[in-house]
């Protein structure tokens, strides 16, 4: 569709990266605003509202990403969540140690990016260590641990949900929204949530349809971190050797739209570590999530956000297991943290 769009100076990659920019700039203001995060939503104080915000953004990309696939705009036939041979072991590993790395540094990469954009320098540190632990398992020397456990997979007859995908769809959505409406939030706070998730669907019809030219093909895209933080890691020291692309622009559009509802809103604070032992314990985090968002195939917002509106086995796999580590480090990080300052931690 992208030759009928009438551009003269762009390519479809170049307009993709102009695209993700957007979407990033909308996502990093909302999520800034909400406090979007999926760790809040699992062991927070305030977790119920925090799951709420979470699930009402998840309703809505799911019903919107099926809508988009039943109308034939996308389809997630060729996609790697719907690889027939499932790596079942690296995205079970994988999920377990994303899941104890965002425990550990206070969020998920996502949420790290909202808050750099917000003056948090331990975000910062910790979104840097995540891009090059993430690229180091991709191609670097981490790079034969994922070749070995991805050889471990599980033959599927079906990649997907099996059964008619718009039930699925209506089922997952409606108990994500019963939740929501239930979750003690705000209306208005809903409604900037609802647009988070519709950032979902967008992102996919966006690449998959609306930027999709047969001569200079792009791949299908939506809301993500893992490989997008990679990315923008090696375009920012190497950006004359390599072109900008989706996950480029994604991130920079996070990081310039929490800056700016930071600063709009008053939320804009630096903010460093207190103690060594607190900055190893996120360096060691950050590690986690990188080595388990690349194994589990995406983090909270890709394999979660993202990746559940597919329908996809390994998909809903990545989140279930990341969910499970958290709650796991959780529990063994609670009573040390209760000895030490004699109440139960706050959030």
């Amino acid at each position: 569709m992208f030759e009928i769009l009438g551009f003269e100076t762009l390519t479809a990659p170049q307009a993709a990266v102009w695209f993700a920019l957007g979407l990033g700039i909308v996502f990093g203001a909302l999520a800034q605003v909400t406090r979007f995060c999926l760790r809040r939503a699992l062991v927070g104080e305030d977790r119920r509202q925090a799951a709420g915000v979470w699930l009402t953004a998840l309703a809505v990309a799911v019903l919107g990403t099926q809508a988009a696939v039943a109308q034939g705009w996308i389809g997630f036939d060729a996609h790697r969540f719907m690889a027939a041979e499932l790596p079942v072991v690296a995205i079970l590993v994988g999920g377990l140690l994303f899941g104890a790395g965002m425990i550990l540094t206070r969020g998920c990469v996502s949420r790290m990016t909202v808050l750099t954009g917000s003056g948090n320098l331990r975000a910062l540190v910790v979104l840097v260590v995540f891009a090059l632990t993430a690229h180091a398992t991709l191609k670097g020397v981490l790079a034969p641990l994922r070749t070995t456990l991805g050889s471990i997979t599980l033959s599927l007859e079906t990649a997907a949900l099996p059964g008619n995908a718009l039930i699925w769809a209506g089922l997952i959505a409606l108990a994500a929204l019963i939740y929501g409406l239930r979750s003690g939030n705000r209306a208005g706070t809903l409604v900037l949530a609802a647009l988070i998730g519709a950032l979902v669907p967008l992102g996919w019809v966006g690449t998959g349809f609306v930027l999709q030219d047969e001569f200079d093909p792009i791949a299908m895209e939506s809301l993500s971190f893992t490989a997008p933080a990679a990315d923008a890691i090696f375009f920012t020291v190497a950006s004359s050797a390599i072109p900008a692309n989706f996950g480029v622009g994604l991130v920079g559009g996070v990081l310039i739209g929490a800056l700016i509802a930071a600063l709009v809103f008053g939320g804009f604070r630096w903010q460093s570590f207190e103690s060594p032992a607190q900055t190893g314990r996120y360096l060691a985090g950050a590690v986690l999530m990188g080595v388990g968002g690349v194994l589990a195939g995406g983090c909270t917002v890709g394999a979660g956000l993202s990746g559940i509106p597919t329908l996809s086995i390994a998909a809903l796999l990545a989140i279930g297991a990341i969910v499970a580590g958290g709650v796991l480090m959780d529990r063994v990080l609670r009573p040390a943290q209760s000895l030490r300052s004699g109440i139960q931690p706050a959030e």
